[in-house]
């Protein structure tokens, strides 16, 4: 006789990876970022179950703080008002968060000087390097000024998050200096109770949590990660993360049912939805070397690409008007 499951935790309420670097630079959108769970979570009607747990841990940044709706608008909203009055921004960090916001940036703020620092000459290394090429175009069309093959020294703590000169020094000895410093170099992931749960659960490399194809932790039957705090191959992004997670749901519904899991991941090659700017975005996909395919598929569209109101359909309760998003 199969055991009853009791109980299922589930530990992060995203749709696995939500960044939010446009509600940093973009004035009055910010109520849009954080989405109730009421309709995600229907059936229970304890509203201690909709909270949002911590995200996962950043330099100060584009992640707003805070543990509210309210106080998290308040962080963006200052953080809005610091870009603002920046006469010039340097970006740290030449992965997708630091180039959507330096393409946003320069629309939104023409006269500002916004700089992107990178430590290597190729931007967004994880792909094709096509990307690189098109992103550098983008620039080069938008005025954002690159400087690339050396890391910036972060200072202990890192930048401030207030409006004032400030120096970004290089690890090979050139210095800049910028009114304000944004960090984009990465997540660092939130494992500490993971840790808990004794040696070898947690790739100490990289930080991430060791998985099968199951998505299961090895040894662990009823533990399974899925998204960015997992080490699974595949790169951080959040159709990956949805791929993982309904892997992930039908082996746990298996387990249910007294079944052996045996669905498995397959590691399908990096792509990528990415804005270059208000109204131009791309969606590129490394070419799958294994079906002999040696060039990316690149789709570059000209138009507004925010779709929060399909997000929100998609995950939230029904918005009819403009002031259901300040739920």
């Amino acid at each position: 006789m199969a055991q009853i499951c009791k109980n299922i935790v589930v530990v992060g309420g995203s749709y696995v990876g939500v960044v939010s670097p446009r509600f940093a630079t973009l004035p009055t959108h910010e109520h849009k970022c954080l989405i109730p769970y009421t309709s995600t979570f229907s059936l229970s009607p304890d509203p201690s179950r909709h909270s949002q747990p911590a995200p996962p841990s950043h330099p100060p940044g584009t992640i707003p703080n805070g543990d509210t709706k309210p106080s998290a608008i308040a962080f963006l909203q200052s953080y809005q008002s610091s870009l603002r009055s920046a006469d010039s921004i340097a970006i740290v960090g030449g992965g997708a968060v630091g180039v959507q916001m330096a393409c946003d940036l320069r629309e939104i703020y023409p006269h500002k000087q916004v700089t992107l620092i990178h430590s290597r000459d190729t931007l967004m290394p994880v792909y094709h390097p096509a990307l690189s090429d098109l992103i550098k175009s983008r620039f080069a069309e938008l005025g954002v000024k690159l400087i690339t093959g050396s890391r910036v020294v972060l200072p202990e703590g890192g930048f401030p998050l207030e409006t004032k000169p400030t120096e970004v020094k290089l690890q090979d000895g050139r210095v800049l200096t910028a009114d304000f410093v944004i960090t984009a170099t990465g997540q660092t992931p939130n494992n500490q109770w993971l840790r808990t749960l004794g040696d070898g659960v947690i790739n100490e490399r990289n930080g991430f949590v060791k998985v099968q194809p199951t998505m299961q932790k090895e040894g662990y039957r009823d533990l399974f990660a899925v998204g960015d705090i997992n080490d699974c191959g595949a790169h951080k992004a959040a159709k990956p993360g949805l791929v993982q997670a309904g892997v992930a749901a039908r082996n746990i519904a298996a387990l249910i049912r007294g079944e052996e899991v045996e669905e498995k991941l397959v590691v399908a090659p990096a792509s990528i939805h990415l804005t270059l700017g208000l109204t131009k975005n791309v969606i590129f996909r490394n070419p799958d070397t294994a079906k002999g395919v040696t060039e990316p598929y690149i789709n570059l569209k000209d138009e507004e690409d925010m779709n929060m109101e399909e997000v929100w359909g998609r995950r939230g309760p029904k918005v009819s008007s403009e002031r259901d998003y300040h739920l």
